[in-house]
C-alpha cells in the first residue's frame, strides 16, 4: 500500500517540461508577429487533451452510479 501511495505522489510531483508543438510548427508560429495563431494552436491542443479526460470521467461516473449508488426503497 505504501508503495502505491509513493508511486502516485512521485508521479504527481515529478514532471518533465515538454513543448506542445513539433519543431516545425513551433518555428513557424514563433516567427509570426501577432502570435494569435500560436495561441489558437495551443488552445486547440488543450481542447484535444481535455476531451479524453471528460469521456473517461463520464464513463467512470456512470459505472459508479450504476454499481455503487444506494438504491431507494
Amino acid at each position: 500500500m505504501k508503495k502505491k501511495i509513493f508511486l502516485v505522489l512521485f508521479t504527481l510531483f515529478t514532471f518533465v517540461n515538454t513543448n506542445a508543438q513539433c519543431a516545425m510548427c513551433r518555428a513557424v508560429l514563433e516567427s509570426e508577429d501577432g502570435q494569435s495563431t500560436a495561441k489558437g494552436v495551443n488552445d486547440g491542443i488543450v481542447y484535444l487533451m481535455v476531451i479524453p479526460y471528460l469521456l473517461v470521467g463520464g464513463i467512470g461516473l456512470a459505472i459508479y452510479m450504476k454499481y455503487f449508488r444506494k438504491k431507494k426503497a
